[in-house]
């Protein structure tokens, strides 16, 4: 029953990963304080063609004087600016607002470092476009911030979560999951916080061509149907494995947003439980709507509209597509 939902669950998100795979990338402004009344600016905007994100600008209490012109740098996803600033006092009930907010699908994550090494963290998005700095120790906001990023990461990431319904796929029934399941948290959240505090260097690139690898490898498997394989006599040894190497994408969006040096295990702690929760949250839809499938004698039907083996094919050929892309990303 569970891999007859899994048929229309993958045509789904295939047809999502069509247009985006593992994009969620918000913008990040950074103050950090130098003395009383100055601070260094870090501004960076994510940049893509159709989300109108490049068109964000900052705007400052009336107060706040900007002491250098910004320095423009580019890389593969965003521009980065970096300027000083300057407030009478310092920014303790500075108003900071980001214009065309409003209006873009993103989030920005504003973080304030003082320089008696307190820092307070703040989202804004859409409905919540501007923030007055507190000047008081924030800490239930970095865990809030972080666990809901961490959330909104694996379910926006398509490509994970293409290897999680593979995974639920071959394993089967309830037990198997849960045994698979765990296996790959564990291994991604080992990679994650050792990539996040930068006691292991790897590129990003090839781990993320090597994570669309992963899929078409599973997608193969499912085709094959050869149950004497490891993947399916014990898939929990191929989950851990490449569950390794997905943690190393967990921790470069991590990284791109940026952490509190004064609140690190916080906000690491909090983000890998957000991306269990997200990861949970989505096992236990495929398994409810497994259920409610069965009860209500809807799968037969579903299984003969959703053939099994022409939606693997379309997830491998995705899987493929996106292995091309990425080696072409990391030798251009």
């Amino acid at each position: 029953m569970i891999r007859r939902l899994f048929t229309a669950l993958c045509l789904w998100l295939s047809l999502a990963g069509l247009a985006v795979a593992d994009e969620y990338r918000p913008g990040y402004l950074e103050l950090q304080q130098t003395d009383n009344n100055m601070y260094h600016v870090l501004w960076k905007v994510p940049t893509s063609e159709d989300n109108g994100l490049a068109d964000l600008a900052l705007r400052w209490s009336d107060d706040v004087r900007i002491l250098t012109a910004p320095r423009r740098s580019y890389n593969a996803s965003a521009t980065i600016e970096r300027f000083t600033i300057t407030r009478d006092g310092g920014l303790t009930g500075a108003v900071i607002a980001i214009d065309g907010l409003d209006t873009t699908p993103t989030d920005v994550l504003v973080r304030v470092e003082h320089e008696d090494g307190m820092s307070e963290t703040m989202r804004l998005n859409s409905s919540r476009t501007e923030y007055t700095i507190q000047g008081v120790p924030q800490f239930l906001d970095v865990v809030y911030t972080y666990m809901l990023f961490g959330i909104e990461h694996i379910l926006e990431g398509v490509d994970h979560l293409l290897f999680v319904a593979c995974l639920i796929f071959i394993a089967g029934t309830g037990r198997r999951i849960l045994i698979t399941i765990t296996g790959f948290t564990l291994a991604h959240s080992v990679t994650l916080t050792l990539a996040a505090l930068e006691l292991v260097h790897v590129p990003i690139l090839p781990i993320e061509a090597v994570i669309a690898l992963s899929i078409v490898f599973l997608a193969r498997e499912i085709l094959l149907n050869d149950r004497q394989t490891l993947t399916w006599r014990h898939p929990i040894t191929v989950s851990a494995s490449f569950g390794l190497l997905h943690g190393f994408g967990f921790a470069s969006a991590l990284t791109d947003m940026g952490l509190p040096q004064n609140e690190l295990p916080a906000a690491l702690l909090s983000f890998n439980i957000g991306v269990e929760l997200g990861q949970l949250l989505f096992v236990a839809v495929v398994l409810l709507l497994t259920r409610v499938a069965v009860r209500s004698g809807l799968t037969s039907r579903a299984w003969r509209y959703a053939p099994q083996t022409v939606i693997t094919y379309g997830i491998g050929i995705l899987a493929g597509f996106w292995t091309v892309m990425r080696i072409a990303d990391f030798w251009i």
